[in-house]
């Protein structure tokens, strides 16, 4: 079964006051035979009256109604089916009515004012709800946006615009401006202290240095086997050799802890040392800048790089439709947070909604004129695109049913005009 449409409704009610208002004119056609058949004896010749004026009274309506819309039976009658004869001067006198009328830049920017949107905007996203709502059509338009990306693009922008960053990065002076502010105020020897100190602890532990110890022994064995007999530390007796190469990962363990211990200890000043004229090697070594940048270029043409970049997109997108999907999305709680942050203060905030009051008026002014010419323009094009059967179907049901009103009208009013003008008559013939 077909749904019935507001305009199936509208339709059916035209037909019916149509119907309405033909069998009262078909009354008063029937009414008036009768009358003329008792010759208008007695009291038949008020009704001939009556009947004889709502007839013309009905024919004339019907005929001014329908003279809008189309030709009455279809005859070439002067000025009638004035709507569709008139199509291009109805359309551009209703494109003007409304442009001047309703979109007039005045007219607009009082709406807009009265109606005080900031104010308003700032209620309605404290709630809840509305903050939810707010939430759920940007995600679901998030949504409907990742499935309509084109993938491959995305990529390729991402991974160009990352290159194109990075590559105009001097790598090496803003290493160096980096690693200045982190050697401000001694903070690298910070550094240098708790690295020191937990390689000294891990160290501390004596199943680490017989590890250590061992890995000594195995790594001189292959690598250094004659040298290291020679000097006496590889030799037939397994357990001296070991006793060596722990006293050596002692002596290494002991060091570490002079120099974490001892503030003024060489290997710190040296420490220093080094990392100023790192720092400075790298801020003004023009050919230590120039290979460091040529590594950065050989890096951003890797394939691994090109893997990792084209990855990012995938991986986020991914990340997005799980979240989305999910009943408790992370996103949509974001969402509904900042948008109920963003009412509350603009709630709490006069100057705020102020100045977003007025941007919008301003907004308004400036569009206002361009906008108010295209909708005018659009409304006049649209009108006379329209089919004349059309365009007179559409006005027919938008007004049709109150024009008919005018007809029933015309019948009853006629029809007293007529026992008027029969009463008017009698008195007239008695007095004389």
């Amino acid at each position: 079964m077909m749904a019935f449409t507001a305009r199936d409704a509208k339709a059916h009610q035209l037909t019916k006051m149509k119907r309405l208002a033909g069998a009262l004119l078909a009354a008063a056609a029937a009414l008036f035979v009768l009358a003329r058949l008792q010759h208008g004896a007695g009291i038949w010749g008020w009704v001939a009256a009556f009947a004889e004026a709502a007839m013309i009274g009905a024919l004339a309506d019907w005929f001014a109604v329908v003279a809008l819309f189309r030709r009455p039976l279809g005859l070439p009658i002067p000025h009638t089916a004035i709507i569709p004869s008139n199509k291009a001067r109805v359309a551009d006198n209703l494109a003007a009515f409304v442009r001047d009328k309703f979109l007039a830049t005045e007219t607009l920017v009082h709406k807009l004012r009265a109606f005080d949107p900031a104010d308003r905007l700032g209620a309605w996203l404290r709630q809840p709800d509305n903050a939810a709502l707010v939430a759920d059509k940007l995600a679901a338009a998030l949504a409907g946006w990742l499935d309509f990306i084109d993938d491959a693009r995305v990529r390729s922008l991402i991974a160009a615009g990352v290159r194109e960053r990075l590559k105009d990065i001097d790598v090496s002076r803003v290493a160096g401006q980096v690693l200045d502010t982190l050697t401000v105020d001694n903070r690298h020897q910070e550094l240098l202290d708790l690295g020191l100190r937990r390689l000294a602890r891990w160290l501390d532990d004596e199943e680490v240095q017989a590890s250590f110890a061992t890995m000594i022994i195995e790594i001189a064995g292959k690598e250094y086997p004659k040298t290291l007999r020679a000097v006496g530390l590889v030799t037939d007796t397994e357990e001296f050799a070991l006793k060596i190469a722990a006293s050596i990962v002692k002596g290494v363990n002991g060091w570490m802890h002079d120099i974490g211990d001892d503030p003024e200890h060489p290997r710190r000043r040296a420490f220093d040392d080094m990392v100023a004229e790192f720092i400075e090697r790298l801020k003004t070594d023009e050919d230590f800048a120039a290979r460091i940048n040529a590594a950065k270029l050989e890096i951003l043409t890797h394939p691994v790089l090109a893997h990792y970049l084209n990855g990012l997109w995938d991986e986020l997108k991914a990340w997005l439709n799980e979240d989305l999907e999910r009943p408790e999305s992370r996103l949509r709680q974001r969402l509904a947070g900042a948008a109920s942050a963003f009412g509350a203060t603009l709630a709490d905030n006069p100057a705020l909604r102020t100045s977003l009051d007025d941007h919008l008026e301003s907004a308004v002014v400036a569009l206002a004129d361009d906008f108010r010419d295209a909708l005018s323009l659009h409304i006049a094009s649209t009108v006379k695109s329209w089919n004349d059967d059309d365009l007179v179907r559409e006005v027919e049901l938008a007004v049709g049913r109150d024009l008919q009103f005018i007809r029933l009208n015309g019948t009853v009013v006629g029809g007293g005009i007529g026992l008027a003008l029969h009463a008017l008559t009698v008195l007239v013939s008695r007095a004389s």
